[in-house]
Order: structure tokens, then C-alpha cells, then sequence
């Protein structure tokens, strides 16, 4: 029965093949957040900020969802209210989620107004395209909160993600792939390296600012908790990117499969070069290190995974290895601004210097053949190929500087907002203690079974891997500082 096409379930219009991977797409990209950043995050930081961090990403997966479905899908995929915003509805009605998926905006003209591109329409229902933009919006804003983690107060970061992902995240995604005036000038950002990665890097950068810094203690020593469980977070990150530029086609066609052939040969490209230049400048590889270098190979691959040939992957990653790598190990310590400025995870390296990079190399190297499989405009190509190629590079620069400022304007905006009513950053008691303090719950059970340190049952035990320096008879409810002798 299952395959009786006479079913009401399997209208003409749909074909099996590209619903199935699109949902598997949607899925691979959901457990890069969750549990693939819940992961990372959790295991990154320093032990007393495990689950502070955790729970930032693990509350925005569930809030964007909300938001997205009630008012903010149809903000960035539907009709067009400005030419760099869609006119807000819910997407929760099931005559809506049981249609055919389209982008109604995404039709594209000659300048004689003759039709070049038809509207985009997947042979899925409306649904799957709906859960699989929300993965793009959730992994977003938590890249994002990267930026902020170890000081932040939760309450702010519950009030900031539905403002952000309505005022920020929405303009860029309709304004690139929703049918928005870059949309249809022939702006490239195949799967996001500007709509999430350049956008998400800015305003982490921003938020960062207005939020503050860390503590002293915290950013002078902020050892990850687990390095292994570090790694089991990056590799889901890793692997879930097959889905994150494999379904961008919104089909299982020829450009999905070059998209994620493309992605791992720029991922590893850029961890190897990464790694090398820590042996050669550091004289030892560190294991965070090649994390930071595949992140930034991902991330720089993405906004022309599905247009560049597979030698331009490797071109990519070599650059994305390395340019991020010189900006946060050499100019971030020689630069007045980045020093100030408190990016605990560097996510404005990892993110906004390779997305822009990804999107200016995709200006010099989009393969015109690949392009018409894809694009829109179909006569676009990267410098390296003449013809207008120069103009697509001028096209990838200016739409960096629109999702810059829009990004730099809107996030500062939205926190000077919230910060009229909550405290963006936590108070110092909270600081000092960490989870235990803002939770009530710890990431390890460093005593007994379960139980919480007592310095009055246990004794003070210091040595100088200690996290925190404890005045004399002084009591901390919990495990914060506390060093185990093994």
C-alpha cells in the first residue's frame, strides 16, 4: 500500500527520493546543534560553565523552533513586505505544511521582465521545507551564543534569541535565498556562508562587546573540561554538514552530490593546514586547534559548495586553514580592538573571517557550468572565468558589507533594548561560582555520590591546576576550584 501512487499521501508532485533526503538533510543539520554544539559547548569551556554553555544552545534549539513556525519561516521564505524582509504569518496550518513547497518570491526576471528562473517549487510538501530552514536558524543563533559563553546572563539570552532571529537572522535569510533584492541582483551564498556564518560571527562579536568580558581568572585560563567529548561534538558538526550544504539544492540532484564532496575535502584541507602551521609556529599540534581549522574549512566551503570544482575545495581550504589561523593566533594579540572585545570561542574568526572569505572566493571561482545548475541568474561566474566574473566578486563584497552592518546595527539595537529591563551580563557572585550558582546543577559529581563539596566534611584541597583561588575557611556550594589528588 505503501506504494500505491492512488494514495492522498502521495500527490502527483511528489517525489519520494527528494522528500526522504530532504528530511534527512533537516536531520543531519539538527544534530549539529543538537546534540553536536550541546556537545562541543558542554565540553569546551571551563568545568564550572559545562552546563551554563549547554543549556544557551540547548534552550535556543528549542525557542528558534517556536518562533520560526509561529511568525518567522514566512518572515524569511514568504511574500515580500520590503525587498530584505518577508511579511510575518505562522506556518502551523496544515493546508499550508500539506501543499507543495515554494518560495514564492524566488521567480526571476530579465531586465525586460521576461522569465529566467522559474519559481523555485520542491517536489515536497511545504513541511519538510519549513524544519529543514529552521535547522539553518537554530544552528545560527547558536553559533552565536559562542561569543558570550561564560558570563551572560541566561535571562538576557532567553529575551535576546526570538528578538535576534526576528530583526537579524530573517532580513539576511530573505534578503539571500527567500527571493530579496541580493537575491536577485545574483549574489552567491550557496548554503550560508553569509546568511549563518558571517552574520552569526558579527553579531557574536557585537554582543560580546555590550555583554562584556569574563572574568579575569576565566580569560587569562579557560582549560576545556573534555577534550574527547570536544571532539565527539565536532565530528557530529563535521558530518552533519553533509546534510547543511547536500540539502541546500532543496532536491537530491548533481549539485548535492559535489556540494558534500566539496565540503570534507575543504573541511580536512583546512584542519591539515591548521595543524600544520600550530607544529610549525607552536612546535606541537593541539587538538582544539584542528577543531578550529575543520570548523573554518566547513565554514569557508559553504557559501560555494555546490558551484566551485573540487580543486577550488582544496584552494579554499588551504586559505581557510590559514588566513583565520593568522587573524586569531598573530593579529588577534597585536590588535587593540580584538583584545578588548571578549569572543570566548573566537567565533569571530572561525565564523565572520572564513565566511567572508568563502564568499569572496566563491566571487573568484564559481564554475559557470555548476552555476547553471543551481542559480538563478544562470550566466553567473567567478572572476577566474571572465566575462562578468568581476562584477559577481563586486556583488559577493557588497552583500558582505550589507549583512555587516545590518548585523553590527541590529544586535547592538536589540541588547541596548533588553538591557533596559535585565542585566546583560551575570553578577559577580554568579561569576565567581558559575553553574552551580546560575543552575543549581554541576556538569561532573566530583564527591561521594552525587553529592556537593563541603569544605567542612571534605577539607580544602588545592594544587596548582586549581581553577580558583579560596581565601582561608572560606565555603563554596559546590565544586568550583576544587582539584581532585589522584
Amino acid at each position: 500500500m505503501a506504494y500505491n501512487p492512488s494514495l492522498p499521501s502521495v500527490p502527483p508532485w511528489l517525489n519520494k527520493g527528494d522528500n526522504a533526503w530532504q528530511m534527512t538533510a533537516s536531520t543531519l543539520v539538527a544534530l549539529q546543534s543538537m546534540p553536536g554544539l550541546v556537545i562541543l559547548y558542554g565540553s569546551i569551556v571551563k568545568k564550572k560553565w559545562a552546563v551554563n554553555s549547554a543549556f544557551m544552545a540547548l534552550y535556543a534549539f528549542a525557542a528558534v523552533l517556536i518562533c520560526w513556525v509561529l511568525l518567522c519561516y514566512r518572515m524569511a521564505f514568504g511574500d515580500e513586505l520590503l525587498p530584505f524582509w518577508g511579511k510575518g504569518a505562522p506556518a502551523l496550518g496544515q493546508k499550508f505544511l500539506i501543499a507543495q513547497a515554494k518560495v514564492p518570491e524566488s521567480t526571476h526576471r530579465h531586465a525586460n521582465g521576461t522569465v529566467e528562473t522559474d519559481m523555485n517549487e520542491p517536489l515536497y510538501p511545504m513541511a519538510s521545507l519549513v524544519y529543514f530552514q529552521f535547522t539553518f536558524a537554530a544552528i545560527t543563533m547558536i553559533l552565536l551564543a559562542g561569543s558570550v559563553l561564560g558570563r551572560m546572563n541566561i535571562r538576557a539570552w532567553m529575551a535576546f534569541v526570538p528578538l535576534w532571529l526576528i530583526f537579524s537572522y530573517t532580513v539576511g535569510a530573505f534578503s539571500l535565498w527567500g527571493g530579496g533584492f541580493l537575491y536577485h541582483w545574483g549574489v552567491i551564498d550557496y548554503s550560508g556562508g553569509y546568511v549563518i556564518h558571517l552574520s552569526s560571527g558579527v553579531a557574536g562579536f557585537t554582543a560580546a562587546y555590550w555583554v562584556g568580558p569574563r572574568m579575569k581568572g576565566d580569560r587569562e585560563r579557560f582549560p576545556p573540561n573534555n577534550v574527547l567529548l570536544m571532539l565527539a561534538g565536532a565530528g557530529l558538526l563535521w558530518m552533519g554538514w553533509s546534510g547543511f550544504n547536500g540539502g541546500a539544492p532543496y532536491s537530491a540532484n548533481l549539485d548535492a552530490s559535489i556540494a558534500i564532496l566539496n565540503t570534507n575535502i575543504c573541511a580536512a584541507t583546512s584542519l591539515l593546514v591548521w595543524t600544520s602551521l600550530d607544529v610549525v609556529y607552536f612546535n606541537k599540534p593541539s587538538v582544539i586547534g584542528a577543531v578550529q581549522g575543520m570548523m573554518t574549512g566547513l565554514v569557508c566551503i559553504t557559501p560555494g559548495a555546490g558551484v566551485v570544482q573540487s580543486w577550488a575545495a582544496i584552494v579554499m581550504g588551504i586559505l581557510s586553514g590559514s588566513i583565520p589561523w593568522f587573524t586569531m593566533m598573530i593579529l588577534h594579540k597585536k590588535s587593540a580592538l580584538l583584545q578588548k572585545v571578549d569572543d570566548t570561542l573566537g567565533v569571530f574568526h572561525t565564523h565572520a573571517v572564513a565566511g567572508l572569505l568563502g564568499g569572496l572566493l566563491t566571487g573568484l571561482l564559481a564554475e559557470p557550468a555548476l552555476c547553471r545548475l543551481i542559480l538563478p541568474v544562470k550566466d553567473s561566474r567567478g572572476a577566474f572565468y571572465g566575462g562578468e566574473g568581476g562584477i559577481q566578486f563586486l556583488k559577493q563584497l557588497v552583500a558582505a558589507l550589507f549583512v555587516t552592518a545590518w548585523n553590527l546595527v541590529s544586535t547592538t539595537l536589540i541588547l541596548l533594548f533588553i538591557r533596559l529591563f535585565i542585566p546583560l551580563r551575570m553578577p559577580e557572585d554568579q561569576l565567581m561560582i558559575g553553574d552551580d550558582a546560575v543552575h543549581g546543577e554541576e556538569a561532573y559529581a566530583l564527591w561521594g555520590d552525587g553529592e556537593k563539596y563541603d569544605a567542612t566534611k571534605h577539607g580544602w584541597h588545592v594544587s596548582s591546576y586549581s581553577e580558583e583561588t579560596t581565601p582561608n575557611n572560606y565555603v563554596i556550594n559546590g565544586a568550583t576550584g576544587v582539584t581532585i589528588q589522584l
